[in-house]
């Protein structure tokens, strides 16, 4: 009874939220806050026209008060930040609260308070669900057409090709592929579970340089899966190896100037090309990711004995399944390539890649003997929270700017990878390009510190939710958000270090 009630309490503490902050922004803007003349809802940041305030805290003053909406934005994008760190608890409740239904022999097994609770430690639905009470917010500070169009302004070009690079890079015949060609080095470690664990953490993320970061994470994630969780690592093992792998994907895009989100958000701007990526980024990226491998590979060694008892029962489980499968023509795996490959390099554009992402659906129909289970719904779930962090993150221009436009190189590269942790770092890059400062060497430092801190929460960085997702069910109580970011912090201080001390070289 005490679990239902929780259950159900903490499901009004939103509309709790909703009613309470709406009243009290109701009250200040429909009062004594000035609304801009033009009752604009974004302001663009240089017509603030604070270039003459001192301090980074006079211009976010100054901004409050010229736009109150400003902080009632801040509030809810902070709700949701703090949501996606205590989700973890609520799939522990929601846990807690099956098993006593089962013990009690009650039915439904999954009640009402069950199925809240679940949905509230869904971290795919964190930033969508805040979003809500910011609508309202919005509507009551304006009117429900601002809202509307507040909605249908923003951007989801990034949402949609997630959505559609992952359910491309999960088919069986491209993660069949992907494990064929790593198959041929973890050879030289004869297939053990470290082999197969190196391999996956150090070249699945370098692969994000051509078939984007969100592509590596999917087919690295499903084959850490296979070939390491599925041998039931300790939880500090499995932590370990999830903030290793958050981490890599983050710079292992940065070889190339188009797979890498936060990357993507300045080249054109700053006339980046691969050449510059390769010779500035690429390399150190590749130090850092073997380095922090090297270090945990070091601290972990003794798990990968215990590990490799359970691979021997694994292998001969996989066998038997082998067995059952119908092997996938050569020509169906080269038609796969050819819709990722198309996919990627069309990313830019939504209406061809969605579309084809329907023809592809139709060949998969058509050759479904040799397919395996299509799940759209993690796609979808990925695609809802990628598209809610950016309907919070667009009104978050006006306090990050100018925070990044008043440090030195130094503390550049430690805020960028701090901010990085609670947004999503293509917007922090993006926000970048709107301060005319920057020269280059804090362009570099920025970026650097960007893709530096993209492993160390989920909403860090557009491939992550991808990889919760996947992985999320080696994981009894769920992911722990707390438990990712101190598994993370290592490898990103590896990479901080090789970005920042070899620069210039």
């Amino acid at each position: 009874m005490r679990n239902r009630w929780k259950a159900i309490l903490l499901f009004l503490f939103y509309l709790v939220v909703i009613i309470v902050l709406a009243s009290f922004i109701y009250s200040i803007c429909g009062g004594s806050c000035y609304l801009p003349s033009d009752h604009q809802l974004i302001i663009s940041l240089d017509k603030y026209a604070d270039a003459h305030l001192a301090t980074a805290k006079e211009q976010l003053l100054h901004r409050i008060r010229i736009q109150p909406f400003n902080l009632i934005s801040l509030l809810m994008f902070a709700c949701a930040i703090l949501h996606t760190f205590f989700a973890h608890y609520f799939t522990v409740l929601s846990k807690k609260l099956k098993d006593r239904n089962l013990r009690l022999n009650k039915h439904p097994v999954d009640s009402f308070g069950v199925e809240v609770l679940r949905f509230m430690g869904e971290v795919e639905v964190v930033f969508g669900l805040w979003v809500i009470p910011l609508l309202i917010l919005m509507a009551l500070s304006y009117d429900w057409r601002t809202s509307i169009q507040f909605i249908e302004g923003i951007d989801y070009l990034e949402a949609m090709f997630v959505v559609v690079i992952m359910a491309l890079a999960s088919t069986g015949p491209i993660v069949k592929l992907a494990e064929d060609c790593f198959k041929v080095v973890a050879k030289l470690g004869g297939e053990s579970v470290w082999a197969w664990w190196w391999v996956i953490l150090t070249l699945g993320p370098i692969s994000g340089s051509l078939i984007t970061e969100p592509g590596a994470m999917t087919i690295s994630a499903l084959l850490l899966g296979k070939q390491f969780y599925e041998l039931k690592p300790t939880p500090k093992f499995a932590y370990a190896t999830l903030g290793l792998l958050f981490t890599n994907i983050s710079v292992g895009g940065v070889f190339t100037n188009f797979a890498a989100p936060p990357v993507l958000m300045v080249s054109k701007s700053w006339g980046w090309d691969v050449s510059y990526m390769a010779t500035n980024f690429g390399w150190k990226a590749l130090l850092g990711i073997l380095l922090a491998n090297a270090v945990y590979f070091l601290i972990f060694r003794s798990e990968f004995v215990d590990m490799e008892k359970r691979r021997k029962e694994h292998l001969e489980k996989e066998r038997i399944e082998q067995k059952k499968k119908t092997p996938i023509p050569f020509w169906i795996s080269l038609m796969h390539v050819a819709f990722l490959a198309w996919t990627v390099v069309h990313n830019h554009y939504p209406a061809i890649f969605i579309g084809s992402f329907l023809l592809f659906l139709g060949f998969y129909q058509a050759t479904l003997s040799y397919q395996k289970t299509l799940n759209l719904k993690p796609p979808i779930l990925v695609g809802f929270f990628l598209g809610g962090v950016v309907i919070h993150g667009t009104l978050q221009a006006w306090w990050i700017a100018p925070i990044l436009g008043s440090v030195t190189e130094g503390w550049l590269m430690i805020l960028s990878t701090i901010l990085t942790s609670f947004n999503d770092n293509a917007e922090i890059t993006f926000l970048a390009t709107l301060i005319p400062s920057f020269d280059e060497t804090l362009k570099y430092t920025l970026v650097a510190g960007a893709v530096t801190g993209g492993g160390l929460t989920v909403i860090a960085n557009a491939p992550n939710p991808s990889g919760q997702t996947i992985l999320g069910k080696y994981f009894y109580q769920g992911i722990s958000a707390v438990s990712l970011l101190f598994a993370a912090i290592f490898p990103a201080l590896v990479m901080g270090s090789c970005f920042y001390l070899l620069r210039g070289i």
